[in-house]
């Protein structure tokens, strides 16, 4: 009798504890695995200036994650069901990414916006700065989790002569779709405009309306790539993403790209860059991922995914080079590869270059396609010639004659005058690739882009993209 009144103690005893410890594992799970965060969005419509019309504070979930030690593994729900809820009731015109239509009686004022933009900005300017857009991830992305710490981010958007509603659609976005503590800052650099609004009125606007903005105006025409260096050098987040001045970015964009980085800080994310369309700004899919890659006259290619990739369409894939415009990567390693060649003048072969040094230098690329920011496609370039020579060639000599090895004679054979071009002082560049101990371009080829054709008649099966972002 009494053995059974003390096994029946302690196996009461027991099950309390179990209880009890239960009832705490669950409540820390709860804790650190509610979704919904609710981001700091500015709601603001149309092209002038307008207050915003709401704004969240900073979520408890976030100040939870920002202040709870966790373990590496664990990973949580990104999403903010509250925003997606509110921008699945947002109607009016260009509302969830479709085409949108101006009347005959505004023809005039649309052509005119359209020569010194090259898309339709009188259109833009129609549609709300923070309209919703589809989500056209993959369907397993919406089940997706990633680590609940993830590093903070630095924007980077340099612009020359960016029309004014494409320019703040492009800081909105960024701002509405962001975890609030995970960005930092937006940095719009301003490279040179000409155009009035893109001076005091735009310095104006986000001081009153966009408190994580801010502006730095170059003193003289710097080009792309040194705009983006510029904007680098202000930055004070732990990791910096690359961003065109009219693009757009979609839902939970931030995480898939934060969390390759927060594993390795040597690795490179880039998101699907989907399309917006220049004159109607449907809002629609480019492809469902693509290899990049170039041809012998460096033009920006695709090469399919592979078959490994394709049995799994929401986790990141390895990718030899850039599109160019969009990207993430940890500031440490972006200084430790010294950035982009300060000697490539204005905009071209920076994607190579960048890309080349990444891969060659002991890091890697990968897409993250749950990550999706969509770009206007310009119908035409509407900036004059800077008047600098052939500055591309130039570009694609330095890169070649500092990365390619033996490899550059593909380049020069099929473009023989690039041989006479001066490349300028290279030794920096030189140093820094024997002082980063990187590996030879023969083993870029074999390992990473070895499905490259490397002859004319190859070439032709190489799928031409255009995909590639300059401006």
């Amino acid at each position: 009798m009494r053995r059974s009144i003390k096994s029946v103690c302690r196996f009461l005893i027991l099950a309390g504890l179990t209880v009890a410890t239960t009832v705490l594992i669950f409540r820390y799970v709860r804790s650190i695995e509610t979704p919904g965060f609710q981001n700091e969005v500015v709601d603001v419509r149309g092209a002038m200036p307008v207050a915003p019309e709401h704004q969240f504070n900073e979520p408890e979930h976030a100040l939870l994650v920002n202040h709870v030690t966790m373990t590496e593994h664990v990973k949580i729900d990104w999403h903010d069901y509250k925003l997606i809820e509110a921008e699945a009731k947002q109607n009016g015109i260009g509302e969830q990414g479709k085409r949108a239509f101006l009347p005959a009686d505004d023809n005039d004022k649309k052509e005119e916006l359209y020569k010194v933009n090259g898309f339709n900005g009188l259109l833009s300017d129609r549609i709300a700065l923070n309209r919703s857009l589809p989500d056209i991830r993959h369907k397993g992305c919406k089940d997706k989790q990633y680590r609940a710490q993830l590093p903070t981010v630095s924007v980077i958007v340099p612009f020359h002569n960016e029309h004014w509603s494409t320019l703040l659609r492009t800081a909105v976005s960024v701002i509405n779709r962001s975890p609030s503590h995970l960005l930092k800052e937006i940095i719009l650099v301003d490279d040179f405009s000409s155009k009035e609004h893109c001076k005091k009125p735009l310095d104006d606007y986000v001081a009153k309306y966009l408190p994580k903005v801010q502006v730095i105006h170059l003193p003289e025409r710097s080009g792309l790539i040194r705009a983006r260096l510029a904007g680098a050098t202000k930055a004070t987040a732990q990791v910096l993403i690359f961003l065109d001045s009219h693009t757009e970015a979609n839902v939970n964009w931030l995480p898939p790209l934060l969390e390759p980085i927060a594993e390795d800080y040597r690795t490179c994310v880039c998101p699907f860059i989907d399309v917006i369309a220049h004159d109607t700004f449907e809002y629609r899919a480019q492809d469902e991922g693509a290899r990049g890659a170039f041809d012998w006259e460096f033009f920006y290619k695709r090469l399919p995914l592979l078959p490994e990739d394709l049995k799994h369409p929401t986790e990141p894939f390895k990718s030899p080079v850039m599109a160019g415009g969009l990207f993430a990567i940890s500031a440490k390693f972006f200084w430790e590869l010294d950035g982009y060649d300060e000697g490539l003048e204005i905009w071209g072969g920076e994607q190579y270059e960048l890309s080349f040094k990444i891969w060659m230098c002991g890091g890697q690329m990968v897409d993250a396609p749950c990550s999706r920011v969509g770009h206007i496609y310009r119908k035409f370039a509407p900036f004059p010639n800077p008047q600098k020579g052939d500055f591309v060639g130039r570009n694609y000599r330095r890169v070649a004659e500092v990365w390619m090895d033996e490899y550059k004679e593909y380049l020069y054979k099929r473009r023989p005058h690039y041989r006479n071009i001066d490349t300028g002082d290279i030794s920096k560049q030189k140093e820094l690739r024997e002082k980063l101990h990187c590996k030879s371009f023969r083993w870029f080829m074999e390992n990473v882009a070895f499905d490259l054709p490397k002859n004319v008649s190859e070439g032709c099966d190489i799928e031409h993209s255009a995909a590639t972002v300059t401006d």
